[in-house]
């Protein structure tokens, strides 16, 4: 993973990658007293190292789009009401679009002022959601959805027609794939575009309610265009889901004629966003509107395409809008990375309960329990940003052009739906930890984690629901799997001594018997083993393999089953499938947590993110005890050990935790909460004095059950 700057690399990158078109890094925080008393010994961070190399490989990106969020035109107004908040949005990306260093258009051809820098486009993109997460996903939806769907579907003529105004926000725009009836499944889409040869027109047509478009961004007011998502009909064939560019309203606002629509309404969360629903009813657009890269129709209704297989052309064109979930996936660890700084920083003066001394009380972070609730979590941010950074790299090398290759974009899309999948369920489930580790304070709005979350919930559900990608995580794997197994059941021999071999290595792990001193069980017996880093990725690469190889071979008589009872099989084992998605995103993370710890040059740095990376090891491993238990990877006595391993770890993080959160890099007018930006110690510290002065001047009462015991005496 590249964690710093190479000035040999700048000078071949695109001009969008140097960094004297951008900002300068910002600089990093102070290193943070992270201890109550007496300063510890041992391995200290390097807060400004750590800081810079988080920035990645577009710092002066990723820092121009933290100083935007930073600036108070940029913040959520949580006093707005949803009309009101709309406005306050749009009005902000215009103010992207006219930034002159045109950070948004990062992602577009050179030729019409763009950077040609994809990754560098995400990298500060995913910043934006510190500011207002409406502001991310709302400039998502016009920069990330619609435009790149023109630049990523259409041809350079079409690109040059339609991306300046989709670039400079003169056309706001709705990215129409999802429908009421089909949300995930894009395949099954129910609106069609039939090809008219007398015209030479498409008619974009919703024949039922089920088909209407909807959750648009810029559907409910602003769009004044549409990318569609629709069904190519033409000579009474179906060609499958293609892209159109169909107008939707006139300049003032009003719906063409033969497109109709309505307001979604009040959300759950993001409310800046006017998403809404669209119909249409027999619209007719011109030929040259089909968004043709992909799938061309001649003036006599010919079709053709460079892609002859009609499931590859599908998936290739989702494919091209993988950014989506790239984006997600980012913007996800920077809402975990706000929720646990707010929480940490908290965590770390506000005191509870009194400590073997009446006279002073704990810091919650000091309490056994709070440490549990947040440090893993701390660990497992880290983690998802390695991996998102890994992620990122291969997003810039398939859609800059270096590496667009078949096999690179498989790649990509199964390590963005994996990431996003997990990324965006971890962030939900950490942001309310957070608002319950800072109790009731948490709950105010004013301490940001309640808004944060709300916004964050349908992250669940943008660009494919959790469920879904975790499923097309878990297919890609057991097809890899089929075929790793090549000619060792093509025959009948191979197959029955591939299935016995597979017998005899299931007896071994299900029983007390061992493999000559091989399996991870054994390996694990010994003293401090889970420490030990080749322990810890044999344990999570067997769990992997195991689950994959387990729940492929259950499947496999599906292959050659009739629709209904393939279809049951699959029920039988769906669950089990997605389980070994999940597994398989903890062991990427974990891999590339690995490759970041041991690149890191401080030897005080290092050694706490090896201990950080151990911790997601243990917390990963422990949430999955039941299974490296009941298949033998773990003897019960090693299991039982596993918790008080942890909390020594945990212990032993303890003082550096504010450093930690500090590397990240944001400031009070990223946090933007009260708790969080020093109002909490000056309450702290203004008690202690009041209480301190009592004493000393002999002022402070008795308490009821000293002065019994004084009248006793």
């Amino acid at each position: 993973m590249t964690t710093t700057s190479d000035p040999t690399t700048q000078a071949a990158a695109p001009a969008a990658d140097r960094p004297e078109t951008a900002a300068a890094p910002a600089p990093a925080p102070a290193a943070a007293t992270a201890t109550t008393g007496p300063a510890r010994p041992g391995p200290r961070i390097d807060v400004t190292a750590l800081h810079d190399s988080l920035l990645g490989r577009w710092p002066q990106w990723r820092s121009a789009a933290r100083a935007h969020a930073a600036e108070p035109r940029f913040w959520k107004d949580e006093s707005l009401s949803m009309a009101e908040h709309r406005k306050r949005v749009l009005a902000q990306c215009h103010q992207l679009a006219e930034d002159p260093r045109h950070q948004v258009w990062l992602g577009f051809p050179e030729r019409l002022g763009g950077g040609g820098s994809p990754g560098a486009n995400l990298a500060g993109f995913e910043e934006l959601a510190i500011g207002d997460p409406s502001l991310q996903i709302k400039a998502g939806v016009q920069w990330g959805l619609f435009a790149s769907a023109i630049w990523q579907l259409g041809t350079p003529e079409q690109q040059d027609r339609w991306l300046p105004g989709a670039m400079d926000l003169s056309v706001p725009g709705a990215f129409a794939m999802t429908e009421t009836g089909h949300g995930s499944d894009v395949a099954a889409v129910g609106t069609t575009a039939t090809y008219d040869p007398d015209t030479q027109e498409f008619v974009i047509h919703t024949p039922f309610r089920g088909a209407w478009k909807d959750y648009l961004g810029n559907g409910a007011e602003d769009g004044l265009a549409a990318t569609v998502f629709a069904r190519l009909v033409t000579g009474g064939v179906d060609y499958g889901v293609h892209c159109f560019y169909v107008p939707i309203r006139s300049s003032d606002g009003e719906f063409l004629p033969g497109v109709g629509g309505e307001d979604d309404g009040l959300k759950g969360g993001l409310r800046g966003i006017d998403n809404g629903r669209l119909w249409f009813d027999q619209v007719r657009v011109p030929r040259e509107n089909l968004l043709a890269r992909y799938g061309q129709v001649a003036e006599d209704g010919t079709y053709t395409s460079p892609i002859a297989s009609p499931g590859r052309r599908f998936f290739t064109m989702l494919g091209a809008l993988v950014q989506g979930r790239v984006s997600l996936d980012g913007a996800a660890g920077t809402a975990s990375r706000i929720g646990l700084a707010i929480a940490v920083r908290y965590g770390s003066v506000r005191r509870q309960f009194a400590a073997a001394t009446p006279d002073e009380e704990v810091v919650l972070l000091d309490y056994a329990t709070h440490r549990r609730r947040l440090i893993p979590r701390i660990a497992e941010t880290y983690a998802l940003h390695y991996a998102h950074e890994r992620l990122l790299d291969l997003f810039d090398d398939v859609f800059s052009g270096r590496e667009d290759t078949e096999d690179k974009r498989a790649d990509l899309e199964t390590m963005a739906a994996a990431m996003k999948a997990t990324s965006t369920a971890f962030a939900l489930d950490t942001l309310q930890e957070c608002r319950e580790a800072c109790g009731g304070a948490g709950f105010l709005t004013e301490n940001r984690i309640t808004s944060l979350r709300a916004d964050l919930d349908v992250y669940a559900t943008f660009e494919g629901d959790n469920t879904v990608l975790l499923q097309l995580v878990a297919k890609r794997l057991v097809g890899d799997f089929g075929k790793s197994l090549g000619a060792q059941v093509t025959t009948p021999e191979g197959k029955a001594r591939f299935v016995a071999g597979r017998a005899v290595d299931t007896l071994l792990h299900r029983t007390p018997l061992r493999r000559a001193a091989q399996t991870v069980a054994d390996v694990v017996t010994r003293p401090g083993a889970v420490f030990d880093v080749e322990t810890q990725r044999a344990l999570l690469a067997d769990r992997v393999a195991a689950k994959v190889e387990a729940v492929a071979l259950a499947l496999r008589p599906a292959r050659k089953a009739d629709p209904v009872t393939a279809q049951r099989i699959f029920d039988r084992h769906q669950v089990a499938l997605l389980d070994a998605a999940r597994s398989h995103a903890e062991q990427v993370r974990w891999e590339l947590f690995t490759e970041a710890v041991d690149a890191t040059p401080d030897a005080g740095t290092r050694t706490v993110l090896g201990w950080l990376r151990d911790v997601y090891a243990l917390t990963v491993v422990e949430r999955d005890l039941g299974w490296f238990v009941v298949n033998g990877r773990l003897a019960a006595s090693r299991a039982r050990a596993l918790e008080a391993e942890l909390d020594a770890l945990l212990r032993r993080l303890r003082p550096h935790a504010l450093d930690l959160v500090a590397a990240w890099g944001l400031t009070d007018d990223h946090l933007r909460a009260a708790v969080a930006t020093g109002a909490e110690k000056a309450r702290q510290d203004e008690a202690r004095e009041y209480y301190a002065a009592q004493r000393a001047a002999g002022t402070a009462p008795q308490t009821e059950k000293s002065a019994r015991k004084s009248a006793k005496s």
